[in-house]
């Protein structure tokens, strides 16, 4: 069993908030491993960001058109400064559909 520690409510606006950012992305058939080459130099990047603790793009075991997000921000400015400066790699024409969540805590 995993527990987490979630934040009060007072809490909720604070400086010190972590942002996770989970999901999933369909990409076309056969287009899987071109979406992870191409998300490489993003991972990169990010790893090498402040405020940055993890950001991973995976191929998912079971289905061959799904990837894996999973992010780590100390806070939401760090998240949207390196999206609003992360590279344009024309990925985003591979993607069938995708769900992705950020959550605080």
């Amino acid at each position: 069993m995993i527990w987490l520690s979630v934040k009060s409510k007072k809490d909720i606006f604070a400086d010190d908030m972590t942002i996770i950012v989970v999901g999933q992305i369909e990409v076309q058939p056969g287009q899987r491993q071109r979406f992870l080459d191409g998300s490489q130099m993003a991972m990169r990047l990010a790893r090498k960001t402040s405020g940055c603790e993890d950001f991973v793009v995976a191929a998912d075991p079971l289905d061959e058109h799904r990837v894996n997000v999973f992010e780590v921000w100390r806070s939401r400015k760090a998240l949207h400064d390196f999206r609003n400066a992360g590279p344009d790699n024309g990925l985003t024409s591979l993607i069938v559909r995708a769900c992705v969540r950020e959550y605080e805590v």
